[in-house]
């Protein structure tokens, strides 16, 4: 696309849906435009010196197993625009206030085998989801459809629709899998007593064992940039510092779609929109937000378990009774005292990050949509239980409370990093009940973001799916 000359379609937003539709719909031919309302693209993939200079801190998404998992991801070089993964020695550690930890490891052997008794449990249950996962990602991050692989999808959707606390308990007797099993599935911030919480537990397990729980070189800004290299590499622009109020500002572009969530569409409505198709994105509900936290620190974080030390991520938060009271809390409008955090170190295996012997420490945790409480103090305790002196490492540190998190992207309404909560009612039925969940009531436009399926992660699956979507009806008329 030449500089100046109008384009066939525009992409707004540049988050990792957003350069995923661009890059389809670049690759199908048609001249793209993304435009994006902050200066720096990336949406939830950024990276920034939130503390001191020096310290470079992923201001939202910090690991990657979707990204790695993701069929589209994987079929781009994105590897030849500077994309480089790390891998820790351990994905993932749970500590115990007895000084233990149980861990996910690439290895499903070695997982089994910190699982102790459980171990044979986790095997039986895991093995055969984590040989069929390479191919079933190509259903899990879909909408809903026949399975292209009915078999694998079914021994996952067994299991998967279940409450993640049932599921614990069933298969494993011991509470150290129980509460391994809790800490992944407390990622939806569904509660671990619903359907199907079970789910996001199995793939983030999946994942783990498959691809590992990596992050990129120098933050998750590089992700975003070598997906925009690619998209430029097409013929594609884009165009940081142009935010989009309204749908008249578009142009006369044939197509356009929104990286954008309900809640912002009916913003920018300007009449285009049907009456009846608005009532039913009113009716989208948002679910619990993040109070997200970083800090520069001295020394690595002193944890009491060995392999806390070795992990990237680490899930706070006890027994799965102790993590599922938390959710449930939250889900209620209420603060838990001691909430389910979840922390990354990634100058552990990057480091990069940070100034020589220094490191860097992320988290968050979940809080109601919204909330304006201060739980910093909270989230400090949870560290200083299982690692004592962790606050004597602390050289600054920066809070992104709900509020701050959507300022920073909109598309985090009242901190919802997922785009809308992800019950069994909205977990594919997502903006709206429709048999194309992308479309919108005008044959032009259509929504991209992670308020449609399959939701939230950096996958890049929402794009991807909106845009074979809209190349299948053909460009439309305006």
């Amino acid at each position: 696309m030449t500089r100046g000359s109008p384009p066939d379609a525009v992409v707004v937003g540049s988050g990792p849906n957003g350069l995923a539709a661009g890059i389809v719909l670049a690759q199908a031919g048609l001249a793209v435009e993304v435009l994006e309302g902050a200066e720096t693209i990336g949406g939830g993939m950024r990276t920034a010196e939130l503390t001191l200079p020096g310290f470079r801190h992923d201001v939202c998404s910090a690991v990657h197993p979707l990204a790695l998992s993701s069929p589209l991801f994987r079929a781009l070089d994105l590897e030849a625009h500077g994309l480089q993964w790390v891998q820790p020695d351990l994905a993932l550690a749970h500590p115990f206030d007895d000084g233990s930890a149980a861990v996910l490891s690439r290895s499903l052997e070695e997982t089994a085998a910190w699982l102790g008794g459980d171990g044979p449990a986790y095997l039986r249950l895991l093995a055969p989801l984590v040989r069929a996962w390479p191919a079933l990602a190509e259903d899990v991050l879909a909408p809903l459809r026949l399975p292209r692989r009915p078999t694998g999808m079914a021994r996952f959707g067994w299991h998967a629709v279940r409450p993640a606390a049932s599921l614990a308990r069933e298969w494993f007797r011991g509470p150290r899998a129980q509460a391994l099993f809790a800490g992944l599935a407390a990622h939806a911030m569904v509660p671990l007593h619903r359907p199907p919480s079970a789910a996001y537990g199995l793939v983030l397990a999946m994942a783990a064992h498959s691809v590992g729980f990596p992050v990129a070189r120098g933050g998750s800004q590089s992700l975003a940039e070598a997906l925009a290299l690619e998209l430029r590499s097409l013929g594609g622009r884009i165009e940081a510092g142009r935010p989009v109020r309204s749908l008249g500002e578009l142009g006369t572009a044939q197509l356009v779609l929104l990286d954008v969530t309900p809640r912002q569409l009916l913003q920018m409505d300007d009449g285009t929109l049907a009456a009846d198709y608005r009532r039913r994105l009113e009716r989208f509900r948002y679910g619990p937000g993040v109070f997200k936290m970083d800090w520069a620190l001295s020394e690595p974080v002193p944890w009491r378990a060995e392999a806390c030390r070795r992990a990237v991520s680490l899930h706070l938060g006890g027994s799965l009774e102790e993590i599922a009271r938390s959710v449930e809390a939250v889900n209620r409008g209420e603060h838990p005292e001691r909430p389910y955090v979840i922390v990354c170190q990634q100058s552990l295996c990057d480091p990069g990050r940070a100034p020589e012997g220094k490191h860097t420490l992320w988290a968050y945790c979940h809080v109601p949509n919204a909330s304006e409480m201060d739980v910093t103090e909270r989230i400090e305790s949870q560290i200083e239980r299982f690692a004592p002196g962790f606050r004597d490492c602390v050289l600054a540190r920066h809070v992104l409370p709900p509020k701050a998190l959507e300022e920073h992207n909109p598309n985090y309404v009242g901190g919802d990093i997922n785009g809308g909560i992800q019950d069994l009612r909205q977990l594919f039925f997502r903006p709206v009940v429709a048999a194309v969940p992308y479309a919108t009531s005008a044959p032009w436009l259509y929504l991209c973001s992670s308020s449609t399926p399959p939701g939230g992660g950096v996958h890049g699956m929402c794009g991807y799916h909106a845009a074979r979507a809209a190349l299948r009806r053909g460009l439309g008329r305006r």
